[in-house]
C-alpha cells in the first residue's frame, strides 16, 4: 500500500483530507505557501463567511469534528430580504427548521489543521512555495519564501488542494498534454464590510438569517458572527453606473450608501473608512481536466473546481470530495487505480455542475429575490413539495440538505422542474388561483 503522501496546500480541504488519509493510515505532509495562520493575523477585508450545509456537516461528522465545529457556527434560517423602499421580508430556505450555518473561514480553517497535527502521522511546513511537480518521479519541489531554500520531496500520493490559483494545477498543466483549462470572471466584485455588535455585543439584526439587500445589477448581504457582528460583503460591477469605479470618495460612497441601503448605513459606523481600505477582489470560476495524472496525482478542492460563492458550496463541495474519496478509499481497498479513476468519474461532473448553479443562484440572489412573481413561483414549490415531498425536492433543497443527491443530478432535475414551473407561472391569473386544486394537477399531469 502506498503510504507517503503530499498535499499541496493547507487550506480546508487541504487539512480536512489529511485526517481522513490519516485516519486510514497514511503518513502525510502538508506544505502551505502562507504562514501558519494560527500565528499571524488575517488580513483585513479577505475573508468572506463561509455556509456549512449538510455535505460539508457529513464530512465533518465523519472526522469527528462536527461538534467542535457547532460552537463557532451560526444557524441561518433563511434569506432575511432588504428592499429598497425599507420593507423587509423572510424567505424560509427549507423546512422543519432547516438552516445553512454561518462559519468564518479562519475559524474553521485553524480548527481542522488543529485536529490534523492531533494526528500522529500529518505534519504541515509553513512558508513553502510550489515550484515544480515532476510527474514522472512523483517529486514536488517548494520554496521556503523566507530564505529561498529549496526542498524536493517523493512520495507515493500527492494531492494539489492549493485553491484556485493552484500552483500544483499549473505545474501539472505544463507537463501534460492535451489538459483543458477554462477561468471564467464574472463582470462582479466584491469588498467586504462590517456591521459591529451593539451594546453587550448584541446583534443589530435578526441573527439567525442571511441577510440580502437585492438592487438588480449588484446587491450587499450579510453573515452572523459569534462576537456579535455581521461580515457584510457588497458584490457589484467593476464599471458601468453603479460600480467600484464610481465610488471613490467619501462623500460618493455615502451618497451611494444613503441611496441604496439606507436601513445599514446607523449600523455601519465605519463604512466609509471599511471602503477605501478594504480591496476589491475578483470572482472566478474555474473547470478543467483531467483532475487526475497516473493515478498517484489528484487536483481536489477548488484546485479542482473553483466556484463563485452564490450558492454557499464552495467549501461544502470541497468536503464532499474528501467524502467521496474516503469511501473510494475503503471500497477499493487502497487499490488506488481504481480509486483515482472513480474519483474523477464521479466528482467532475459534479463539480461542473454546482458552478454552474452557482452562477446560476447568483442571478437569483441579486435580482429575483425581491421580484413577486419568483417568490410566489417558490411559493407554489413549496406548497406541493410538502404534500408531494417523493416527487418533488426544492433545488435549493436538493443542493442544500440532501447529499445523497448529486450536484449533477441536482442540476437536470432543477431544470425539468423550472420547465413545468414556466408553463405553470403562465397561466392565466396565476397570482390568484396558485392554491387551487387545478395547478396541482396540472404539476401532476406534467411530471
Amino acid at each position: 500500500m502506498s503510504k507517503q503522501v503530499t498535499i499541496v496546500g493547507a487550506g480546508l480541504v487541504g487539512s480536512l483530507l489529511s485526517i481522513f488519509l490519516a485516519k486510514k493510515g497514511y503518513k502525510i505532509n502538508i506544505y502551505e505557501r502562507r504562514a501558519d495562520m494560527r500565528k499571524t493575523a488575517m488580513s483585513a477585508g479577505r475573508s468572506i463567511n463561509l455556509a456549512l450545509s449538510d455535505r460539508g456537516w457529513r464530512a465533518l461528522e465523519a472526522v469527528g469534528i462536527a461538534s467542535e465545529v457547532k460552537k463557532i457556527a451560526i444557524p441561518m434560517y433563511g434569506r432575511y430580504i432588504h428592499n429598497k423602499d425599507g420593507s423587509t421580508a423572510q424567505q424560509p430556505y427549507g423546512k422543519d427548521n432547516q438552516a445553512i450555518y454561518s462559519v468564518s473561514r479562519a475559524d474553521i480553517n485553524m480548527k481542522l489543521m488543529d485536529l490534523a497535527e492531533k494526528q500522529a502521522n500529518v505534519t504541515f511546513y509553513f512558508d513553502k512555495k510550489c515550484t515544480t511537480i515532476n510527474r514522472k518521479n512523483l517529486e514536488a519541489s517548494f520554496e521556503d519564501t523566507l530564505t529561498n531554500k529549496i526542498t524536493t520531496v517523493t512520495s507515493d500520493l500527492l494531492f494539489g488542494a492549493d485553491g484556485a490559483f493552484a500552483a500544483s494545477r499549473l505545474n501539472l498543466q505544463l507537463n501534460s498534454d492535451r489538459f483543458e483549462y477554462n477561468q471564467h470572471y464574472i463582470d462582479c466584485g466584491y469588498k467586504e464590510l462590517i456591521i459591529p455588535p451593539g451594546k453587550n455585543a448584541e446583534f443589530l439584526m435578526e441573527k439567525n438569517a442571511l441577510h440580502i439587500w437585492p438592487r438588480g445589477s449588484f446587491m450587499m448581504i450579510a453573515l452572523p458572527n459569534p462576537d456579535g457582528n455581521f461580515t457584510c460583503t457588497l458584490f457589484m460591477p467593476f464599471t458601468g453606473p453603479k460600480s467600484f469605479e464610481k465610488l471613490n470618495t467619501k462623500e460618493e460612497i455615502n451618497a451611494f450608501f444613503n441611496e441604496e441601503f439606507a436601513d445599514a448605513v446607523p449600523l455601519m459606523p465605519t463604512l466609509v473608512e471599511d471602503f477605501l481600505v478594504n480591496p476589491i477582489a475578483s470572482l472566478v470560476t474555474v473547470k478543467c481536466a483531467p483532475w487526475i495524472f497516473d493515478n498517484k496525482i489528484a487536483l481536489i478542492g477548488d484546485a479542482a473546481h473553483a466556484i463563485v460563492p452564490f450558492y454557499g458550496q464552495g467549501m461544502n463541495c470541497g468536503f464532499e470530495d474528501c467524502v467521496v474519496l474516503d469511501e473510494l478509499i475503503e471500497k477499493h481497498d487502497n487499490n488506488w487505480e481504481m480509486i483515482m479513476q472513480q474519483y474523477q468519474a464521479l466528482r467532475k461532473p459534479d463539480g461542473d455542475a454546482i458552478a454552474d448553479l452557482a452562477i446560476a443562484n447568483f442571478i437569483e440572489m441579486r435580482d429575483k429575490t425581491a421580484d413577486q412573481k419568483f417568490l410566489l413561483q417558490k411559493k407554489i414549490e413549496a406548497k406541493f413539495s410538502a404534500k408531494y415531498p417523493n416527487k418533488w425536492i426544492p433545488l435549493y433543497s436538493m443542493v442544500t440538505y440532501s447529499p445523497h443527491i448529486r450536484y449533477s443530478n441536482a442540476l437536470s432535475e432543477g431544470k425539468k422542474q423550472q420547465a413545468i414551473m414556466d408553463i405553470i407561472m403562465a397561466l392565466p391569473d396565476i397570482e390568484n388561483n396558485w392554491e387551487s386544486p387545478e395547478i396541482e394537477k396540472q404539476i401532476l399531469s406534467h411530471l
